[in-house]
């Protein structure tokens, strides 16, 4: 059977994106070929990772992650953001290295956003993980990123699942996928909502060394800034694949866990691709 040529569009949201890797896995087990992908945030990040080659080699690295590794990794010294970002990078420079985007064998765009001029900023060239840093920027948590002389910030802020980077390419198939989808009951999230969230455990542990109790506590600065942000990029999204709906559109719950989760990695990427095998049963099903 020929494979199935695909454009993988990978939405923003925090770790409820190792979904991607999940569902990534999933299209490569059953004959689906991934030429382009179009990514924002952590779409971007596993989207660029996917094409350079080197995504088991975040994933191995995630799958071990703990508490103290993560928080090794918050060196609060941004402007413009808690975070510089500049740990983070060099971490994954001495995991998967760098090259250039046009000489990945997957076409590629990361989507940011420039705060100045309101627009989206597609990097289809260049520095990967220069592409990816802009992507991830998350408003408050991230400093901006200034590349080519304008300060970027998370895709998602503009796009949270940015399908035009695909209008053009020549595949059989737009796959997309929208991490910020309705929330799912208890019941479908009891492997991943185990144990205390990751994210308040990192909130706990900046709460002790630099941050009011004001910003960090259940109706503080933070938990509304990030609620804010979710519902601001599933009413986007919504909007933005409604005007421009792709083939398949894989909707990932919003409340699948919390934005730091990333300890959760075995459970989510599981998730992603058990929800992927279901939404393609789904699909084949109605054909018959």
């Amino acid at each position: 059977m020929q494979q199935k040529r695909v454009s993988l569009v990978l939405g923003s949201g925090g770790a409820r994106g190792l979904a991607h890797v999940g569902i990534i896995k999933w299209l490569e087990e059953h004959d689906y070929k991934i030429e382009s992908i179009s990514g924002c945030s952590i779409g971007a990040l596993i989207g660029g990772f996917y094409a350079a080659g080197k995504l088991d080699i975040y994933v191995d690295w995630i799958q071990k992650l703990d508490i103290f590794d993560m928080l090794k990794l918050l060196d609060f010294k941004g402007s413009g953001g808690l975070i510089s970002g500049d740990t983070l990078m060099e971490k994954m420079h001495s995991l998967v290295g760098d090259c250039l985007i046009e000489d990945l064998s997957i076409k590629f765009t990361a989507v940011a956003s420039d705060i100045d001029s309101e627009k989206e900023i597609w990097i289809n060239k260049g520095s990967l993980l220069n592409a990816i840093r802009a992507s991830i920027s998350l408003p408050l948590f991230f400093t901006p990123y200034l590349y080519q002389g304008r300060y970027l910030v998370d895709g998602g802020v503009l796009n949270p699942v940015p399908i035009a980077p695909t209008f053009n390419d020549n595949t059989d198939l737009t796959i997309a996928v929208n991490l910020g989808g309705s929330p799912a009951s208890d019941g479908a999230l009891k492997n991943i909502k185990k144990e205390l969230d990751f994210s308040e455990k990192i909130k706990k542990h900046i709460n002790k060394i630099t941050i009011p109790e004001s910003v960090v506590n259940e109706t503080g600065m933070y938990n509304i800034a990030n609620k804010s942000f979710d519902s601001m990029q599933g009413a986007i999204a919504r909007m933005k694949l409604s005007a421009y709906p792709p083939d398949i559109e894989l909707e990932i719950p919003r409340n699948l866990c919390g934005m730091f989760d990333f300890n959760k990695a075995n459970e989510i990427i599981e998730y992603g691709y058990n929800f992927c095998e279901k939404i393609f049963a789904e699909i084949e099903n109605n054909k018959s």
